[in-house]
């Protein structure tokens, strides 16, 4: 249903506010986590990203963006520590693979910075979440296509998401921050 509607909206939003479509380059896009671990922190990333980001360069409030994150491609430069996030009591990536972020409203007064709200859907659980957003820029690459970078910054409770890691275990922190670095290429 969130899809359909997400399709919709972007078609007929598409047609009144001249948007630009862009699908999301997972070879140039990244989510990268970070999160207290014993009295220090590790971080890492998830290199495999896809989606749409449907943009409004003269009215970025009538922008729209869908993002899909493997979590199977959780990669923190740690083999055997990649493979113990994936397991049931961390990530629990066999029953809860992706996650899923549509936003459902932009604010921005400059049209380049702002907050991004929209239903984040995480290891089973949909919450609605604010983030600051900043467009880096426009611009040919090298291939012949046009793109957009897009940065976002925040963080979250893992126990909002039914995530129990903080609870158990003392080494780990509850707040997880995030940041997303995103190229969207035009179709």
């Amino acid at each position: 249903m969130i899809k359909y509607f997400f399709y919709t909206s972007l078609l007929f939003c598409s047609a009144i506010y001249a948007n630009e479509s862009y699908k999301i380059d997972p070879e140039h896009s990244f989510a990268n986590w970070k999160i207290r671990h014993v009295v220090a922190m590790t971080s890492g990333t998830v290199p495999d990203i896809n989606g749409i980001i449907d943009i409004n360069r003269q009215n970025i409030s009538q922008s729209l963006i869908e993002v899909r994150i493997n979590l199977l491609g959780i990669n923190s430069n740690h083999k055997k520590r990649d493979e113990h996030i994936k397991e049931k009591k961390f990530l629990d990536v066999e029953n809860f693979s992706t996650a899923i972020f549509v936003s459902t409203k932009i604010e921005s007064s400059d049209n380049q910075s702002g907050i991004i709200t929209g239903e984040l859907t995480l290891h089973g659980i949909s919450k609605i979440i604010s983030m600051p957003f900043k467009v880096l820029g426009f611009g040919d690459d090298p291939w012949g296509g046009y793109r957009v970078g897009i940065e976002v910054n925040t963080s979250i409770l893992s126990t909002d998401f039914g995530y129990t890691w903080a609870e158990n275990n003392s080494a780990l922190g509850n707040e997880v921050i995030l940041e997303f670095l995103i190229e969207g290429i035009k179709q």
